[in-house]
């Protein structure tokens, strides 16, 4: 796919549309001539560009994180896991979650979906993520056989879903911040 037609401004533009398209009436109500008409583009242009509307919505979200978590090295795991925290603020924060939550139902009716999400979102993630614990293992940080390190992703995306469904609260950097000083960081040893 030749992506070189569009401006990085231009792309910005059409990513900030599909979400804000996403937001309003959520994955399966998203079409590609919604995001055509809005962002003043042809499906055409938007197909040969992102090849189908998985792979457009995810490469949106995807466009939000600007720094990869394996970019991320402060020299401390729990510093690492601050600086990743303090990527994104609470606003942000609350916006990406209510997506994830509408992807998240989304999901179990459209598996491309799903696949474009692991591929492009979750496993650039789970990679930067092993690259910080990785990290802290080489520094003596972490113990190398210890059993929490295989289910850091699993708390984190544990505590991004809970926050909502237990205290009916929207995901923040204090909550977050919390969670990893008080669940993460003690069951990794530290």
């Amino acid at each position: 796919m030749a992506r070189s037609r569009l401006t990085p401004e231009r792309e910005s533009e059409l990513y900030a549309a599909v979400l804000d398209l996403l937001r309003e009436v959520g994955y399966d109500a998203l079409t590609m001539d919604a995001v055509a008409a809005r962002t003043r583009s042809s499906k055409a242009t938007l197909y040969r560009q992102w090849g189908s509307k998985p792979e457009l919505v995810v490469k949106a979200l995807r466009h939000n994180k600007p720094v990869s978590l394996a970019e991320i090295d402060t020299g401390s795991l729990r510093g690492d896991f601050h600086a990743a925290l303090g990527r994104s603020d609470d606003c942000q924060m609350e916006k990406n979650s209510a997506l994830m939550r509408g992807l998240s139902h989304a999901v179990h009716d459209n598996p491309d979906l799903l696949q474009a999400l692991r591929d492009l979102l979750i496993e650039p993630e789970v990679t930067g993520l092993e690259t910080l614990l990785r990290r802290a293992v080489d520094r003596g940080e972490v113990r190398p056989d210890n059993p929490a390190l295989k289910y850091v992703p699993h708390m984190l995306i544990g505590a991004l879903a809970a926050r909502q469904l237990v205290e009916d609260c929207p995901v923040d950097q204090a909550f977050l911040t919390d969670y990893v000083d008080s669940v993460m960081l003690p069951a990794l040893g530290l």
